[in-house]
């Protein structure tokens, strides 16, 4: 009845609020499974342009599931046509996301998360790959790297020819993700920006995935949008059949409002970011459109503020009017010693 169908919404509402606050009061511990609503529905919306529906979302860190549990709002329901998959390590963060759908009005046949370590022990190796992928993946964590001799010759790692650092996962998660996308998928990764431009490992890892083609766009977020960190994130998007050789770069980082103690995306901030990676046209100060050779060129450097020049917000300063100002100031100092000087001598003088 109508009134089921209220209360289901409702309580789905009330869970994503509680885990917010919970996220917003718990520190790092707490937001480390929480995604702000709005990247989310950022995500979201950035992998699916074009469609009206997908054969099934993926979240390799699903956390609590509302990056997945988005699609619904973004695309409406049912148009998920397999279902919601994801995986979580931790186990209560997997119970919460559990409980999540369910909350959701997700039937128990339209979801399948697993709860295990995605990247030595992934759950979902043999289903066909998803259309849309989004994921906030826990930022520089440990993994096995190459103390494992078995990861080189995993078929989601082997291509880049190289593991991602022992002390930073990052790229381990993209290149998951990468493995598992339909050739007419997206996906929208939040990244920490270290992963954009560091050298060694990261940087053989970002040659493969250029010189394939398969980085479609790289969007400078604000920075304080997350719980548990200041820093300001980007998001990495991947395709598999992209119609040009070049990547799209956006740089928002000061689309938001401040609120209380976090910044914000508004719905005009995520709309003039969704604009430009649909029309991917030239703005200055906002995209640049860099082909791959001149990426190449720069070292493989995939960082926003490589290619968007910020605005010089400064105002313009006449040098000849400044340096008549100084000469005057200079002038009327020297002026000013020399009166203090005989006020000094006058008071000892007539001690």
């Amino acid at each position: 009845g109508r009134w089921e169908d209220n209360s289901i919404d409702l309580f789905g509402d009330a869970y994503e609020y509680l885990m917010q606050m919970y996220a917003a009061n718990a520190g790092k511990s707490g937001g480390e499974y929480y995604t702000p609503q709005e990247v989310s529905e950022l995500l979201a919306r950035i992998t699916v342009v074009g469609k009206t529906q997908v054969n099934k979302v993926y979240d390799p860190a699903v956390g609590s599931g509302s990056l997945l549990l988005k699609f619904d709002k973004v695309l409406g329901k049912n148009n998920v046509r397999q279902g919601f998959y994801g995986q979580e390590i931790n186990l209560t963060t997997y119970n919460l996301a559990r409980i999540n759908m369910f909350l959701h009005d997700v039937n128990y046949a339209d979801f399948n998360l697993a709860h295990g370590d995605t990247l030595i022990d992934p759950q979902h190796w043999d289903d066909e790959p998803f259309e849309a992928i989004v994921s906030n993946p826990p930022y520089s964590i440990k993994w096995e790297g190459d103390a494992n001799p078995l990861l080189i010759n995993d078929e989601r790692f082997a291509p880049a020819g190289v593991l991602a650092p022992k002390s930073k996962a990052d790229l381990a998660f993209t290149m998951h993700m990468l493995s598992w996308l339909a050739v007419n998928g997206t996906a929208a990764i939040v990244e920490f920006p270290g992963v954009l431009y560091r050298s060694g490992a990261e940087k053989k890892i970002r040659q493969y995935l250029i010189d394939n083609n398969y980085v479609d766009a790289v969007i400078q977020l604000p920075p304080d949008l997350f719980f548990g960190t200041t820093i300001a994130t980007c998001i990495l998007v991947l395709k598999k059949s992209k119609k040009t050789s070049d990547v799209l770069f956006i740089d928002a980082s000061a689309e938001f409002k401040r609120v209380g103690n976090k910044n914000k995306l508004l719905e005009k901030h995520q709309e003039r970011i969704l604009e430009a990676f649909t029309t991917r046209e030239l703005e200055d100060y906002f995209t640049a459109v860099v082909s791959n050779e001149d990426i190449a060129a720069n070292d493989y450097n995939i960082a926003v503020s490589s290619f968007v020049e910020a605005e010089d917000i400064r105002e313009e300063v006449d040098i000849t009017e400044l340096n008549a100002d100084i000469a005057r100031i200079v002038t009327r100092q020297a002026e000013l010693r020399t009166a203090i000087d005989e006020i000094v001598a006058d008071l000892e003088g007539s001690k």
